[in-house]
């Protein structure tokens, strides 16, 4: 049902607020690069710093901004059951496509914990669901088994996988069965996933060069392996130049440096450390993104 490059699109702030004329501005440069789909209030989204208003807000501004020309994605996750039960609802009345849900963070359920938290918003909200799987920001992995009972149910359709495993990965795609999209959490594993049958990347650098990232996966797909190689390695430096802080503090510096959006976080995310902002910057150099 998804696959492709997709954007874990930033929220861009001014003055405190989300700046909608950024956003929307965004959406359009992503859909003419050649993304595959939008994904905002997501982690890259700094959904978890927005308010329940906001997070409506940048649901429905990249719903009517998309217009149905690539999928939305809508980041609904929350530890509460009940709180990713109401985001999910409105993402689906809003008009989005499907939902990327976030295994619930800080509670640690148990893996009964987590199939009951996901079943329950499933068969409340018919809109198609992605497993957001990220143990490092979580502190619970979504282990294969929980995730193959998962996979059972009609509008659970996929798994965001950033385990960091390819072992786990691969046990995932064997087990869930080929109808189940498994999507790469992290950039650097995004062609290495697709070649033992993933369906592509919910990305972060796509938010800087997106005509990069859409063209791998489309090389990949297209079966020239040259090219998609070629592309793996011109990103990986940029790719870990964007993660030498925690995400999205290293992408919306960039962006920044590139004039698209305000340097602005929301606390307690900051500034880079100035000698990260240096080494960001001159990846950014090299890859011809700016002076």
């Amino acid at each position: 049902m998804f696959g492709g490059a997709i954007v874990a699109i930033v929220t861009p702030f001014k003055d405190g607020r989300v700046d909608e004329e950024a956003l929307r501005k965004l959406i359009e440069e992503q859909i003419d690069a050649g993304t595959d789909g939008i994904a905002p209030c997501g982690t890259t989204g700094e959904s978890t710093t927005l308010s329940h208003l906001e997070h409506d807000r940048v649901i429905e501004i990249t719903v009517d901004a998309v217009n149905k020309r690539v999928p939305v994605i809508a980041g609904t996750g929350s530890n509460s059951t009940a709180e990713a039960l109401r985001l999910t609802r409105h993402a689906w009345e809003a008009g989005a496509d499907g939902a990327l849900i976030v295994c619930p963070y800080y509670n640690r359920p148990t893996q009964e914990g987590l199939y009951h938290h996901y079943r329950t918003i499933a068969e409340e909200v018919p809109i198609p669901v992605i497993i957001y799987n990220i143990a490092g920001r979580t502190g619970v992995n979504m282990q294969t088994e929980t995730l193959a009972r998962l996979a059972k149910l009609k509008n659970i359709v996929g798994v965001k996988e950033a385990s960091g495993s390819l072992k786990q990965m691969s046990d995932v795609i064997e087990f869930c069965g080929p109808d189940f999209d498994v999507l790469s959490g992290d950039d650097i594993f995004t062609l290495a996933l697709m070649a033992i049958g993933g369906k592509g990347v919910i990305s972060v650098i796509s938010n800087v060069v997106p005509a990069d990232m859409a063209g791998m996966v489309d090389a990949f797909m297209a079966g020239d392996l040259e090219k998609a190689r070629a592309l793996h390695y011109k990103m990986s430096p940029l790719i870990d130049a964007l993660f030498i802080e925690t995400n999205p503090i290293p992408v919306k510096t960039a962006m920044a440096m590139m004039g698209k959006i305000d340097p602005e976080l929301r606390l307690p995310l900051c500034r880079m450390a100035e000698k990260n902002e240096a080494v960001l910057k001159k990846a950014m150099q090299q890859y011809g993104l700016i002076g």
